[in-house]
């Protein structure tokens, strides 16, 4: 489990959204392994960019009612949400540079 991305189900995510939070929310599954690859490169930038954005992830196996709502169909997928509504998202997986530079071009 990560230190600096705490996995959330659903429900949890959806409420964070509406309280209007900064959340930066990676959809993924265990048996995906691009998922397995994203995470460290999550962990480490999310410790980057602490203070700015809550991190989490939610499994959309554990959470498929939220999950199929959102309109995932791939996974790693990762959503940004501001302002209680999806700002953007990032579909797959993507080396640390690439997801360092799509945090920081969305995130205030």
């Amino acid at each position: 489990m990560s230190k600096n991305v705490r996995e959330v189900k659903g429900e949890e995510l959806v409420e964070l959204v509406k309280e209007g939070k900064t959340v930066v929310c990676d959809f993924w599954a265990t048996w995906c392994g691009p998922c397995r690859m994203l995470a460290p490169v999550l962990d480490k930038v999310a410790e980057e960019f602490a203070g700015r954005a809550e991190f989490v992830k939610v499994d959309v196996d554990e959470s498929g009612e939220v999950a199929q709502k959102m309109g995932i169909m791939s996974i790693p997928d990762v959503y940004i949400f501001e302002d209680g509504k999806v700002k953007t998202h990032q579909l797959g997986y993507v080396p640390e540079s690439a997801m360092r530079a799509f945090l920081s071009e969305n995130l205030k």
